[in-house]
Protein backbone atom coordinates (compact mmCIF):
# COMPACT_ATOMS: atom_id res chain seq x y z
CA UNK A 1 0.00 0.00 0.00
CA UNK A 2 3.07 2.25 0.77
CA UNK A 3 4.36 1.76 -2.43
CA UNK A 4 1.33 2.66 -4.39
CA UNK A 5 1.04 6.00 -2.08
CA UNK A 6 4.66 6.82 -3.35
CA UNK A 7 3.88 6.26 -7.09
CA UNK A 8 0.66 7.98 -7.32
CA UNK A 9 1.99 10.60 -5.52
CA UNK A 10 4.99 11.35 -8.16
CA UNK A 11 2.57 10.63 -10.74
CA UNK A 12 0.53 13.34 -9.51
CA UNK A 13 3.56 15.73 -9.48
CA UNK A 14 4.32 14.56 -12.84
CA UNK A 15 0.91 15.88 -13.99
CA UNK A 16 1.07 19.40 -11.83
CA UNK A 17 4.99 20.20 -13.67
CA UNK A 18 3.23 19.41 -16.93
CA UNK A 19 0.04 21.97 -16.34
CA UNK A 20 2.37 24.19 -15.18
CA UNK A 21 5.06 23.81 -18.28
CA UNK A 22 1.80 24.63 -20.71
CA UNK A 23 0.56 27.33 -18.32
CA UNK A 24 4.11 29.05 -18.72
CA UNK A 25 4.22 28.37 -22.56
CA UNK A 26 0.27 29.70 -23.14
CA UNK A 27 1.59 32.45 -20.62
CA UNK A 28 4.27 33.34 -23.15
CA UNK A 29 1.98 33.14 -26.41
CA UNK A 30 -0.21 35.44 -24.33
CA UNK A 31 2.64 38.07 -23.50
CA UNK A 32 5.06 37.50 -26.30
CA UNK A 33 7.49 35.39 -26.64
CA UNK A 34 10.46 38.32 -26.15
CA UNK A 35 8.73 39.40 -23.47
CA UNK A 36 8.93 35.77 -21.51
CA UNK A 37 12.76 35.32 -22.25
CA UNK A 38 13.79 38.34 -20.97
CA UNK A 39 12.00 38.09 -17.43
CA UNK A 40 13.77 34.53 -17.67
CA UNK A 41 16.97 36.03 -18.45
CA UNK A 42 16.67 38.20 -15.36
CA UNK A 43 15.37 35.72 -13.62
CA UNK A 44 18.24 33.61 -14.02
CA UNK A 45 20.77 36.35 -13.66
CA UNK A 46 19.25 37.26 -9.66
CA UNK A 47 19.26 33.48 -9.06
CA UNK A 48 23.08 33.57 -9.98
CA UNK A 49 23.96 36.53 -8.02
CA UNK A 50 21.40 34.97 -4.68
CA UNK A 51 23.20 31.21 -5.15
CA UNK A 52 27.04 33.32 -4.90
CA UNK A 53 26.18 34.26 -2.23
CA UNK A 54 24.71 31.31 -0.39
CA UNK A 55 27.78 29.32 -1.71
CA UNK A 56 30.24 31.54 -0.43
CA UNK A 57 28.83 32.24 2.64
CA UNK A 58 27.94 28.51 2.94
CA UNK A 59 32.16 27.93 2.74
CA UNK A 60 32.74 30.18 5.57
CA UNK A 61 30.37 28.80 8.12
CA UNK A 62 31.11 25.54 7.15
CA UNK A 63 35.09 25.92 7.31
CA UNK A 64 34.38 27.31 10.66
CA UNK A 65 32.24 25.22 12.05
CA UNK A 66 34.55 21.91 11.57
CA UNK A 67 38.01 23.67 11.63
CA UNK A 68 38.14 22.11 15.04
CA UNK A 69 38.42 18.83 13.38
CA UNK A 70 40.40 19.55 10.62
CA UNK A 71 44.35 19.19 10.58
CA UNK A 72 46.17 22.10 11.42
CA UNK A 73 43.38 24.04 13.20
CA UNK A 74 41.70 23.96 16.63
CA UNK A 75 43.17 21.54 18.67
CA UNK A 76 45.09 19.62 16.13
CA UNK A 77 47.96 21.33 15.59
CA UNK A 78 51.43 19.38 14.36
CA UNK A 79 52.60 17.20 17.16
CA UNK A 80 56.10 16.37 15.33
CA UNK A 81 58.60 19.49 15.07
CA UNK A 82 58.60 19.86 11.65
CA UNK A 83 54.76 19.49 11.36
CA UNK A 84 54.26 23.80 12.36
CA UNK A 85 56.07 24.65 8.94
CA UNK A 86 54.11 22.18 6.69
CA UNK A 87 51.32 24.26 8.45
CA UNK A 88 52.27 27.63 8.06
CA UNK A 89 53.03 26.51 3.90
CA UNK A 90 49.54 24.85 3.94
CA UNK A 91 48.43 28.91 5.56
CA UNK A 92 49.98 30.58 3.03
CA UNK A 93 48.88 28.24 0.04
CA UNK A 94 45.14 28.42 1.56
CA UNK A 95 45.58 32.45 1.56
CA UNK A 96 46.40 32.81 -1.60
CA UNK A 97 44.21 30.27 -3.58
CA UNK A 98 41.49 31.52 -1.16
CA UNK A 99 41.37 34.82 -2.36
CA UNK A 100 41.84 33.72 -5.83
CA UNK A 101 38.77 31.15 -5.17
CA UNK A 102 36.62 34.31 -4.03
CA UNK A 103 37.78 36.78 -6.44
CA UNK A 104 37.38 33.96 -9.68
CA UNK A 105 33.56 33.12 -8.35
CA UNK A 106 32.28 36.40 -7.38
CA UNK A 107 33.44 37.62 -11.14
CA UNK A 108 31.91 34.18 -12.58
CA UNK A 109 28.19 35.03 -11.14
CA UNK A 110 28.67 38.79 -11.37
CA UNK A 111 29.68 38.77 -15.12
CA UNK A 112 26.40 36.06 -15.55
CA UNK A 113 24.26 38.96 -14.30
CA UNK A 114 25.73 42.18 -15.25
CA UNK A 115 26.23 40.96 -19.23
CA UNK A 116 22.88 38.99 -19.27
CA UNK A 117 20.90 39.89 -21.89
CA UNK A 118 19.47 42.89 -22.68
CA UNK A 119 17.44 45.03 -25.38
CA UNK A 120 19.02 47.66 -26.93
CA UNK A 121 22.46 45.93 -25.60
CA UNK A 122 25.22 45.08 -27.84
CA UNK A 123 28.31 43.51 -26.62
CA UNK A 124 31.64 45.24 -27.87
CA UNK A 125 34.47 42.58 -29.34
CA UNK A 126 37.95 43.08 -28.10
CA UNK A 127 40.06 40.86 -29.62
CA UNK A 128 43.09 42.21 -27.79
CA UNK A 129 44.46 43.73 -24.48
CA UNK A 130 48.26 44.35 -23.76
CA UNK A 131 47.55 45.31 -20.41
CA UNK A 132 44.70 43.17 -19.23
CA UNK A 133 46.94 40.05 -20.47
CA UNK A 134 50.13 41.32 -18.76
CA UNK A 135 47.63 41.48 -15.08
CA UNK A 136 46.57 38.02 -15.21
CA UNK A 137 49.88 36.70 -16.26
CA UNK A 138 51.90 38.61 -13.59
CA UNK A 139 49.27 38.34 -10.68
CA UNK A 140 49.24 34.53 -11.05
CA UNK A 141 52.69 34.23 -11.79
CA UNK A 142 53.78 36.17 -8.58
CA UNK A 143 52.01 33.66 -6.43
CA UNK A 144 52.58 31.02 -7.77
CA UNK A 145 56.54 32.09 -7.14
CA UNK A 146 55.78 32.20 -3.36
CA UNK A 147 54.10 28.97 -3.30
CA UNK A 148 57.17 27.74 -5.21
CA UNK A 149 59.74 29.11 -2.88
CA UNK A 150 57.85 28.28 0.11
CA UNK A 151 57.61 24.81 -0.83
CA UNK A 152 61.02 24.26 -1.64
CA UNK A 153 62.26 25.38 1.39
CA UNK A 154 59.77 23.82 3.33
CA UNK A 155 60.61 20.57 1.21
CA UNK A 156 64.36 20.93 1.70
CA UNK A 157 64.18 21.00 5.21
CA UNK A 158 61.52 18.17 5.81
CA UNK A 159 62.70 15.81 3.31
CA UNK A 160 66.55 16.24 4.72
CA UNK A 161 68.11 12.48 5.58
CA UNK A 162 69.68 12.10 9.13
CA UNK A 163 73.56 13.10 9.62
CA UNK A 164 75.14 9.45 10.75
CA UNK A 165 76.79 10.76 13.75
CA UNK A 166 73.50 12.37 15.34
CA UNK A 167 71.23 10.78 17.79
CA UNK A 168 68.34 9.03 16.58
CA UNK A 169 66.67 5.76 16.17
CA UNK A 170 65.84 3.59 13.04
CA UNK A 171 62.62 1.68 12.42
CA UNK A 172 60.67 0.28 9.36
CA UNK A 173 57.52 0.15 8.60
CA UNK A 174 56.40 -2.60 5.36
CA UNK A 175 52.87 -2.19 3.93
CA UNK A 176 51.04 -5.32 2.29
CA UNK A 177 47.21 -5.68 1.15
CA UNK A 178 45.80 -4.94 4.12
CA UNK A 179 48.28 -4.19 6.99
CA UNK A 180 51.43 -2.69 7.85
CA UNK A 181 54.23 -5.08 8.88
CA UNK A 182 56.74 -2.82 11.89
CA UNK A 183 59.78 -4.10 12.32
CA UNK A 184 62.22 -2.49 15.61
CA UNK A 185 66.14 -2.65 16.17
CA UNK A 186 66.92 -4.52 19.46
CA UNK A 187 69.58 -4.44 21.84
CA UNK A 188 72.55 -4.05 19.20
CA UNK A 189 70.15 -0.89 17.05
CA UNK A 190 70.73 -1.93 14.02
CA UNK A 191 68.24 -3.58 11.59
CA UNK A 192 69.17 -6.68 9.71
CA UNK A 193 69.16 -7.76 6.36
CA UNK A 194 66.52 -8.83 4.15
CA UNK A 195 65.55 -10.39 0.88
CA UNK A 196 62.41 -10.79 -0.53
CA UNK A 197 63.17 -14.71 -1.87
CA UNK A 198 62.97 -15.70 1.62
CA UNK A 199 59.76 -14.48 2.54
CA UNK A 200 57.20 -17.10 3.50
CA UNK A 201 54.43 -17.39 5.76
CA UNK A 202 56.92 -17.81 9.21
CA UNK A 203 58.74 -14.91 7.48
CA UNK A 204 56.77 -12.39 6.63
CA UNK A 205 59.39 -9.88 5.59
CA UNK A 206 61.85 -11.90 4.26
CA UNK A 207 64.41 -11.69 7.39
CA UNK A 208 68.27 -13.00 6.05
CA UNK A 209 68.51 -15.04 9.82
CA UNK A 210 72.37 -15.51 9.02
CA UNK A 211 72.36 -12.08 9.48
CA UNK A 212 72.91 -11.46 13.37
CA UNK A 213 71.25 -8.50 13.04
CA UNK A 214 68.41 -9.90 12.77
CA UNK A 215 68.54 -12.23 15.52
CA UNK A 216 67.22 -9.29 18.29
CA UNK A 217 64.70 -7.24 15.88
CA UNK A 218 60.90 -7.44 17.02
CA UNK A 219 57.70 -6.98 15.36
CA UNK A 220 55.63 -4.60 17.85
CA UNK A 221 51.45 -4.47 17.34
CA UNK A 222 51.68 -0.60 17.83
CA UNK A 223 53.90 2.07 16.65
CA UNK A 224 55.43 2.99 19.94
CA UNK A 225 57.73 6.16 20.23
CA UNK A 226 59.26 8.19 22.45
CA UNK A 227 58.92 11.83 22.45
CA UNK A 228 61.82 13.68 21.50
CA UNK A 229 63.61 11.46 20.10
CA UNK A 230 64.61 11.76 16.14
CA UNK A 231 63.28 8.73 14.17
CA UNK A 232 63.80 7.19 10.81
CA UNK A 233 61.65 5.14 9.28
CA UNK A 234 62.24 2.95 6.23
CA UNK A 235 59.49 2.55 4.20
CA UNK A 236 58.80 -0.26 1.63
CA UNK A 237 55.76 -2.65 0.30
CA UNK A 238 55.46 -6.20 -0.21
CA UNK A 239 52.98 -6.20 -3.47
CA UNK A 240 51.29 -3.01 -4.50
CA UNK A 241 51.55 0.83 -3.66
CA UNK A 242 50.71 1.78 0.09
CA UNK A 243 51.88 5.17 1.54
CA UNK A 244 52.83 5.52 5.52
CA UNK A 245 50.37 8.19 6.53
CA UNK A 246 50.62 9.52 10.05
CA UNK A 247 48.58 12.45 9.72
CA UNK A 248 48.90 13.96 12.97
CA UNK A 249 52.76 14.04 12.85
CA UNK A 250 52.76 15.53 8.96
CA UNK A 251 54.37 12.34 7.52
CA UNK A 252 53.50 10.88 4.27
CA UNK A 253 55.73 8.80 2.01
CA UNK A 254 54.99 6.68 -0.82
CA UNK A 255 55.42 2.79 0.48
CA UNK A 256 56.86 1.06 -3.18
CA UNK A 257 57.51 -2.60 -3.64
CA UNK A 258 61.15 -2.75 -4.90
CA UNK A 259 61.92 0.98 -4.06
CA UNK A 260 62.35 1.80 0.15
CA UNK A 261 61.97 5.02 0.94
CA UNK A 262 62.12 7.04 4.12
CA UNK A 263 60.70 9.55 6.39
CA UNK A 264 62.61 11.51 9.81
CA UNK A 265 60.59 13.02 12.04
CA UNK A 266 61.04 13.84 15.57
CA UNK A 267 57.43 13.36 17.62
CA UNK A 268 57.20 16.43 20.41
CA UNK A 269 53.62 15.72 21.88
CA UNK A 270 52.67 11.86 23.74
CA UNK A 271 49.51 10.90 22.98
CA UNK A 272 48.15 11.89 27.15
CA UNK A 273 49.41 15.49 25.86
CA UNK A 274 47.47 15.42 22.43
CA UNK A 275 44.24 14.62 24.75
CA UNK A 276 44.71 16.81 26.77
CA UNK A 277 44.72 19.51 24.32
CA UNK A 278 41.48 18.08 22.79
CA UNK A 279 39.84 17.61 26.06
CA UNK A 280 39.35 22.08 26.09
CA UNK A 281 37.49 22.25 22.94
CA UNK A 282 33.70 21.42 23.39
CA UNK A 283 33.92 19.20 20.36
CA UNK A 284 35.94 16.63 22.42
CA UNK A 285 33.42 16.44 25.50
CA UNK A 286 30.85 14.53 24.09
CA UNK A 287 30.65 10.53 24.47
CA UNK A 288 32.89 8.36 22.94
CA UNK A 289 29.83 6.01 21.90
CA UNK A 290 26.56 7.99 21.81
CA UNK A 291 24.99 4.79 22.84
CA UNK A 292 27.06 4.88 26.20
CA UNK A 293 26.35 8.24 27.46
CA UNK A 294 28.04 7.33 30.91
CA UNK A 295 31.26 6.20 29.21
CA UNK A 296 34.33 7.82 28.01
CA UNK A 297 34.76 11.13 26.43
CA UNK A 298 35.95 11.79 22.84
CA UNK A 299 39.11 12.97 23.89
CA UNK A 300 39.59 10.28 26.17
CA UNK A 301 39.66 7.38 23.41
CA UNK A 302 41.34 9.45 21.16
CA UNK A 303 44.67 7.63 19.50
CA UNK A 304 47.24 8.61 17.06
CA UNK A 305 46.92 6.49 13.78
CA UNK A 306 49.29 5.09 11.03
CA UNK A 307 47.15 4.90 7.87
CA UNK A 308 47.59 3.95 4.30
CA UNK A 309 46.60 7.03 1.79
CA UNK A 310 46.65 4.89 -1.38
CA UNK A 311 43.86 3.52 -2.37
CA UNK A 312 45.36 0.10 -2.22
CA UNK A 313 42.46 -2.52 -3.33
CA UNK A 314 38.90 -3.53 -1.61
CA UNK A 315 40.71 -3.67 2.04
CA UNK A 316 42.32 -0.61 2.25
CA UNK A 317 40.33 0.59 5.16
CA UNK A 318 41.86 -1.73 7.38
CA UNK A 319 45.63 -0.53 7.50
CA UNK A 320 44.75 1.52 10.33
CA UNK A 321 47.14 1.13 12.85
CA UNK A 322 47.30 2.55 16.44
CA UNK A 323 50.38 4.48 17.22
CA UNK A 324 51.46 5.49 21.06
CA UNK A 325 53.82 8.63 21.57
CA UNK A 326 55.20 8.15 25.27
CA UNK A 327 57.98 9.56 27.46
CA UNK A 328 61.40 8.38 27.35
CA UNK A 329 61.63 6.52 30.49
CA UNK A 330 57.96 4.60 29.61
CA UNK A 331 59.10 4.05 26.02
CA UNK A 332 62.18 2.41 27.55
CA UNK A 333 60.05 0.26 29.29
CA UNK A 334 57.99 -1.14 26.70
CA UNK A 335 61.28 -2.07 24.66
CA UNK A 336 62.01 -4.14 27.78
CA UNK A 337 59.29 -6.12 27.60
CA UNK A 338 59.41 -6.84 23.67
CA UNK A 339 60.76 -10.55 22.32
CA UNK A 340 62.42 -10.94 19.65
CA UNK A 341 60.85 -12.24 16.69
CA UNK A 342 63.17 -15.00 15.48
CA UNK A 343 63.73 -16.23 18.81
CA UNK A 344 59.71 -16.45 19.29
CA UNK A 345 58.49 -17.59 15.84
CA UNK A 346 61.78 -18.61 14.39
CA UNK A 347 64.15 -20.26 16.49
CA UNK A 348 64.42 -24.50 16.33
CA UNK A 349 62.12 -24.46 13.37
CA UNK A 350 63.29 -24.70 9.93
CA UNK A 351 64.38 -22.29 8.92
CA UNK A 352 66.34 -21.56 12.11
CA UNK A 353 70.33 -21.89 10.71
CA UNK A 354 71.27 -22.15 14.41
CA UNK A 355 69.65 -25.07 15.55
CA UNK A 356 72.67 -27.14 16.23
CA UNK A 357 74.15 -24.14 18.74
CA UNK A 358 72.92 -21.93 21.70
CA UNK A 359 73.60 -18.14 22.10
CA UNK A 360 75.04 -16.65 25.19
CA UNK A 361 72.11 -15.26 26.75
CA UNK A 362 70.43 -18.37 26.25
CA UNK A 363 73.27 -20.37 27.86
CA UNK A 364 73.40 -17.89 30.70
CA UNK A 365 69.58 -18.12 31.16
CA UNK A 366 69.54 -21.78 31.42
CA UNK A 367 72.48 -21.54 33.48
CA UNK A 368 70.57 -19.34 35.96
CA UNK A 369 67.39 -21.10 35.55
CA UNK A 370 69.48 -24.95 36.25
CA UNK A 371 71.40 -23.40 39.11
CA UNK A 372 68.10 -21.85 40.82
CA UNK A 373 66.45 -25.67 40.65
CA UNK A 374 69.56 -26.99 42.58
CA UNK A 375 69.80 -24.46 44.72
CA UNK A 376 65.85 -25.21 45.72
CA UNK A 377 66.46 -28.94 45.28
CA UNK A 378 69.59 -28.71 47.83
CA UNK A 379 67.79 -26.58 50.68
CA UNK A 380 64.32 -28.84 50.25
CA UNK A 381 63.53 -30.57 53.28
CA UNK A 382 61.11 -33.12 51.37
CA UNK A 383 63.02 -35.62 49.25
CA UNK A 384 60.31 -35.92 46.97
CA UNK A 385 61.33 -32.07 45.86
CA UNK A 386 64.91 -33.11 45.89
CA UNK A 387 64.45 -33.78 41.82
CA UNK A 388 65.88 -31.53 39.20
CA UNK A 389 64.38 -32.33 36.01
CA UNK A 390 67.15 -31.48 33.13
CA UNK A 391 64.60 -29.43 30.89
CA UNK A 392 67.19 -29.04 28.02
CA UNK A 393 68.45 -32.88 27.72
CA UNK A 394 67.02 -34.98 24.64
CA UNK A 395 67.72 -38.10 22.88
CA UNK A 396 67.38 -39.15 19.25
CA UNK A 397 64.24 -40.89 18.86
CA UNK A 398 63.20 -44.11 20.20
CA UNK A 399 67.31 -43.90 21.09
CA UNK A 400 69.71 -43.43 24.04
CA UNK A 401 72.17 -40.99 22.14
CA UNK A 402 72.13 -37.51 23.21
CA UNK A 403 71.56 -34.93 21.12
CA UNK A 404 73.98 -32.54 20.24
CA UNK A 405 72.56 -29.44 21.97
CA UNK A 406 72.08 -31.93 25.66
CA UNK A 407 75.81 -31.06 26.10
CA UNK A 408 75.03 -27.40 27.39
CA UNK A 409 72.76 -28.98 30.10
CA UNK A 410 75.09 -31.23 30.94
CA UNK A 411 78.08 -28.72 31.50
CA UNK A 412 75.88 -27.27 33.83
CA UNK A 413 75.22 -29.95 35.59
CA UNK A 414 79.15 -30.86 35.94
CA UNK A 415 79.76 -27.72 36.80
CA UNK A 416 77.65 -28.08 39.71
CA UNK A 417 78.82 -31.34 40.88
CA UNK A 418 82.10 -30.05 40.61
CA UNK A 419 81.58 -27.03 42.84
CA UNK A 420 79.74 -29.41 45.42
CA UNK A 421 82.06 -31.83 46.10
CA UNK A 422 79.72 -33.94 48.60
CA UNK A 423 76.65 -33.74 46.63
CA UNK A 424 75.50 -37.90 45.24
CA UNK A 425 73.02 -38.07 42.51
CA UNK A 426 70.78 -40.35 40.89
CA UNK A 427 70.20 -40.00 37.61
CA UNK A 428 66.72 -41.11 36.78
CA UNK A 429 65.85 -42.08 33.24
CA UNK A 430 62.25 -41.94 32.08
CA UNK A 431 59.82 -43.23 28.73
CA UNK A 432 56.51 -42.25 28.16
CA UNK A 433 53.82 -45.33 27.70
CA UNK A 434 54.33 -45.84 23.97
CA UNK A 435 55.71 -49.21 23.08
CA UNK A 436 56.87 -52.30 25.04
CA UNK A 437 56.96 -51.88 29.50
CA UNK A 438 60.38 -53.94 28.88
CA UNK A 439 61.62 -52.01 25.81
CA UNK A 440 60.98 -48.86 27.87
CA UNK A 441 62.47 -49.85 30.95
CA UNK A 442 65.44 -50.99 29.36
CA UNK A 443 66.00 -47.40 27.00
CA UNK A 444 65.38 -45.21 30.19
CA UNK A 445 68.10 -47.50 31.71
CA UNK A 446 70.12 -46.75 28.79
CA UNK A 447 69.76 -42.83 28.66
CA UNK A 448 69.96 -43.07 32.36
CA UNK A 449 73.70 -44.22 31.64
CA UNK A 450 74.26 -41.98 28.51
CA UNK A 451 74.19 -39.30 31.32
CA UNK A 452 76.21 -40.27 33.29
CA UNK A 453 79.03 -41.21 31.31
CA UNK A 454 78.75 -37.84 29.92
CA UNK A 455 79.53 -36.13 33.42
CA UNK A 456 82.23 -39.19 34.00
CA UNK A 457 83.81 -38.19 30.87
CA UNK A 458 83.83 -34.74 32.00
CA UNK A 459 85.01 -35.29 35.46
CA UNK A 460 82.93 -35.99 37.88
CA UNK A 461 84.07 -39.04 39.73
CA UNK A 462 81.58 -42.14 38.70
CA UNK A 463 80.81 -43.24 42.35
CA UNK A 464 78.69 -39.90 42.90
CA UNK A 465 76.51 -41.13 40.07
CA UNK A 466 73.78 -43.50 40.06
CA UNK A 467 72.28 -44.44 36.68
CA UNK A 468 68.92 -45.63 37.19
CA UNK A 469 65.75 -46.50 35.32
CA UNK A 470 61.95 -46.34 35.13
CA UNK A 471 60.72 -46.88 31.89
CA UNK A 472 56.94 -46.05 32.24
CA UNK A 473 56.86 -46.93 35.91
CA UNK A 474 57.02 -43.69 37.26
CA UNK A 475 55.38 -41.02 35.23
CA UNK A 476 56.04 -37.09 36.14
CA UNK A 477 53.06 -36.27 34.00
CA UNK A 478 50.13 -37.01 31.86
CA UNK A 479 50.75 -39.82 28.86
CA UNK A 480 47.11 -38.83 27.79
CA UNK A 481 48.74 -35.46 26.25
CA UNK A 482 51.36 -34.75 23.48
CA UNK A 483 52.49 -32.33 26.19
CA UNK A 484 52.43 -34.86 29.37
CA UNK A 485 54.52 -37.64 27.12
CA UNK A 486 57.01 -35.46 26.10
CA UNK A 487 57.75 -34.89 29.57
CA UNK A 488 57.60 -38.11 30.51
CA UNK A 489 60.56 -38.68 28.58
CA UNK A 490 62.67 -36.37 30.28
CA UNK A 491 65.87 -37.32 32.72
CA UNK A 492 66.18 -36.24 36.05
CA UNK A 493 68.58 -35.64 38.82
CA UNK A 494 68.16 -36.96 42.24
CA UNK A 495 69.70 -35.93 44.93
CA UNK A 496 70.77 -38.75 47.33
CA UNK A 497 73.61 -37.62 49.41
CA UNK A 498 74.61 -33.87 50.08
Amino acid sequence: MTGLIILISFLLLAIVVVQISRINELSKSIRGEEYGKQRSIDRQGRYLLIFMVVFLVGCVVSAYYYKNYMLGYGPHTAASEHGPMLDRLFNVTLIITGIVFFLTHVALFWFGYKYRDQPGKKADFMPHDNKLEVIWTAIPAFAMFALVINGLVAWNKVMDDVDPDEDYMEIEATGYQFAWILRYPGPDGALGARDFRKINGVNPLGQDWTDVKNLDDFQPTDLVLPKGKKVRVRITARDVLHDFYLPHFRVKMDAVPGLPTYFVFTPNKTTEEYREELSKFPEYQVPADPANPDGPQLWEVFEFELACAELCGSGHYSMKKIVRIVEPDEYEAWLREQQSYYLTSVRGGSDDPYTEQLFDFELEARKGEFDDALSAAIDAEDPADKIVRLKYVFFETGSAALTALSRYELENVKDAMLENPNIEIEVGGHTDNTGDAEANLALSLARAEAVANFLVNAGVPQERLVPTGYGELVPVDDNGTEAGRANNRRTELKIISQ
